[in-house]
């Protein structure tokens, strides 16, 4: 392929999108290269505060436990209180909370603020792709959650290098500087990004401007939970990647910077390949897509059991960071397809909660296995859950509504979907 036709790619995977998709799209990046706490968290109490392993884990579950908390009030909050009122609420008190955890000093109060780190940090995901939603046209939604996910690895490269220099020399200033991006994500937010909450009609119960649609609402639908819960088994397999993988490396007699040099390879590769991916597969049968996907991570997983070189694991982890970049912008756009416009919110934070829930389920699951059974059960175990998965999206993903019907369904019930804010094309 020769530059002018990377080129002329490139140009078609970033044009046509709304001005207000990119300063969300900056948000984004600039909020992912701050991410230092989530980082480094472990290595700043174990190294830096002498504490011990087991009150590092503690944290960190204390911190998930927070973000499993935060996802439904999110959800709420981005519906009754607007996308734009909800991100910078999140923002200002994540700005507010990190800072803080970088001087707290009793080890009940660490305990404490992680979890309100966790509570805050998370509280922004449900008004980020309702938002999303709102201003991209249904036809350009998987290629705008796919740089928005690209926007998410980027960042985290650069925080992941930048973060590890400053923790030679002080982890105060890499909370700060989090805390510091954070809040300039806010002040972006306020100055360029307008609210795209769908205008509120009256509800069936009369009251103007109320939701039709609560949690409960959510709950009972059944093609979308059974999504929530396929993703939930999909997340237990990626985040092997940093529970059950390098505890086997370090098994296998690998090191940490081996570990380090094999997993850089996902990053790599998903900023990469994201952009002429998706360009690929953004108009084709989503079903098929997942279906793929869920058969590439889950065996991807699996044939880790038959690495012993770090060249095998290399390979392993190229095949199931394909699925990855498969998967997340399908699947992102197969959510907001399920979910009314005026219903976003609530929507977004349940299947947030799919993603947090396995956040702290797949640390205990991938080491209990290790632990009791070895590694290699884990990995075959990560082959059936990826065979699950991928029956459940061929099942489930029959006879889908067509895209936009359910908005259309929801207006004709008396919801009123307003139009994406005019803005001009980047």
């Amino acid at each position: 392929m020769s530059v002018a036709s990377i080129g002329r790619a490139a140009r078609q995977s970033v044009s046509g999108l709304p001005r207000a998709f990119w300063w969300l799209w900056a948000s984004t990046l600039i909020n992912r290269m701050g991410a230092f706490v989530a980082t480094f968290l472990a290595l700043y109490l174990t190294v830096d505060r002498g504490y011990s392993a087991s009150f590092a884990g503690l944290v960190a579950a204390l911190h998930g436990l927070g973000q499993v908390a935060s996802s439904l009030g999110a959800g709420v909050m981005t519906d009754r209180l607007g996308r734009r009122p909800t991100l910078l609420i999140a923002q200002l008190s994540t700005a507010a909370t990190v800072a803080l955890l970088g001087f707290v000093q009793h080890p009940a109060a660490i305990a404490a603020v992680a979890f309100l780190v966790g509570v805050t940090s998370n509280a922004s995901r449900p008004a980020v792709q309702a938002m999303l939603a709102d201003i991209v046209a249904p036809e350009d939604r998987v290629r705008a959650f796919a740089l928005n996910y690209w926007a998410i690895n980027l960042g985290f490269a650069f925080s992941s290098l930048a973060a590890g220099v400053i923790a030679q020399y002080s982890y105060l200033i890499g909370f700060l500087g989090e805390a510091a991006l954070t809040l300039a994500c806010a002040v972006l937010v306020f100055l360029k990004l307008p609210e795209t909450r769908p205008a509120a009609a009256p509800g069936a119960d009369g009251a103007a401007g109320e939701p039709a649609i609560g949690l409960g609402t959510v709950l009972r639908d059944r093609r979308f939970m059974g999504v929530v819960g396929l993703s939930f088994l999909m997340a237990l397999i990626f985040m092997q990647h940093s529970v059950g993988l390098p505890v086997a490396m370090g098994k296998d007699g690998f090191s940490s910077a081996d570990y380090g040099m094999v997993i850089a390879v996902n990053g790599v590769l998903i900023v990469a390949l994201q952009i002429p991916v998706t360009r690929f597969i953004e108009h084709r049968d989503p079903q098929r897509l997942l279906v793929i996907s869920a058969l590439l991570a889950g065996y991807g997983f699996g044939l880790t059991a038959f690495a012993g070189s770090l060249g095998v694991y290399a390979l392993t982890i190229c095949v199931w960071t394909l699925a990855e970049i498969i998967n997340s912008p399908t699947q992102m756009g197969l959510v907001v397809r399920l979910s009314p416009a005026q219903g976003r919110g609530r929507y977004q934070g349940v299947y947030t909660l799919s993603w947090s829930l396995a956040s702290l389920v797949a640390p205990l699951a991938g080491g209990f296995v290790i632990d009791e059974f070895g590694s290699e059960v884990l990995w075959a175990g990560c082959a059936v859950v990826g065979t699950v998965a991928a029956a459940g999206y061929w099942g489930l993903m029959r006879n889908l509504p067509a895209e936009g019907s359910i908005d259309a369904g929801m207006t004709a019930a008396g919801t009123a979907a307003a139009p994406a804010p005019e803005e001009a094309s980047a």
